[in-house]
């Protein structure tokens, strides 16, 4: 097999595409910390830090994952499973991103780079969790709200508030769209004892529980507004992603899961695109808040 054979492999292995659900988020985080476009080595190392912490976070998940992958009808034609990359390669390239990550977060910030081994064990240690707790989802919500947390720091050398309620809202999206992908899996995960929210609760419950959890995202990115003193913009952006959750749960009914893929890998890049995209204009613009446009109307 040639390189390029071998590259594209490992991309489709880690799903080198999904990166657009965290990297949005990140650079929402890096604008929010500059109020604008942060200085282009810092947007450098921020993508470049991204792409390492994902990409051995995703290795590592496989790698620990392989024999159940192997078992499981939906994720058996993957790559350790098929045999197409061995254990060793993948403990390669895993330790190769990692030192792309730690090398990243050296270049931003004495803090980035101190929390760097943090966040590896954190992004680690989710790929163990499925296996003790439903909790799973919720430990993945956090390995991913390292994003934009990990961005805020990188631009400003400190954790903030604002940081603080963007890394949530990322922690309950991520909740509410994991617990509808592991519907795929409900009675595989019971076979195998694997954990999960809708293996513990079914399908019904489980689709309420995703739900509620992204009523609390779209009430975190709320409070953003008034606490970052953001515009009628953001405000719009907000909007627009409220109804795409919306859509996106109109996708999965409790006796039609037909049409999950739609409603994770569309509706999900489209939400953190959206958020970031208007959060980027209305601090570029400096949209009025909504309060001001109501008093010139009276």
């Amino acid at each position: 097999m040639g390189l390029l054979g071998k590259i594209a492999i490992y991309l489709e292995m880690i799903k080198f595409p999904h990166t657009v659900f965290a990297l949005p988020f990140a650079f929402m985080g890096a604008v929010l910390a500059a109020r604008g476009i942060p200085d282009w080595d810092k947007i450098l190392w921020i993508t470049i830090a991204m792409v390492g912490a994902r990409s051995s976070a995703m290795g590592f998940n496989r790698l620990t994952d392989r024999h159940i992958d192997a078992m499981n009808p939906r994720t058996s034609k993957r790559a350790l499973p098929m045999g197409l990359v061995t254990p060793r390669e993948v403990i390669l390239f895993i330790t190769f991103f990692s030192f792309i990550f730690i090398y990243a977060t050296y270049r931003l910030n004495p803090l980035a780079f101190s929390l760097s081994p943090v966040a590896l064990v954190i992004v680690f240690f989710y790929s163990y969790t499925k296996r003790l707790t439903w909790m799973s989802h919720i430990f993945l919500g956090i390995a991913l709200s390292l994003a934009p947390a990990g961005a805020w720091i990188a631009v400003r050398g400190a954790i903030d508030m604002p940081a603080i309620i963007l890394g949530i809202a990322v922690v309950f999206w991520l909740v509410g769209f994991d617990i509808l992908y592991a519907l795929q899996d409900i009675d595989f995960d019971r076979k195998a004892g694997i954990h999960s929210i809708p293996q513990l609760i079914g399908i019904k419950k489980s689709l309420l529980a995703s739900r509620f959890a992204h009523i609390a995202t779209a009430t975190f990115l709320f409070f953003l507004y008034p606490l970052m003193d953001l515009g009628v913009i953001y405000l719009s952006g907000v909007l627009i992603v409220v109804a795409l959750l919306i859509y996106e749960h109109s996708l999965v009914k409790e006796d039609d899961l037909s049409r999950l893929d739609v409603a994770f890998f569309n509706m999900n890049g489209y939400i953190s695109i959206t958020a970031f995209v208007f959060t980027l204009i209305d601090i570029l613009t400096g949209s009025p808040q909504l309060s001001e446009i109501i008093k010139v109307i009276k």
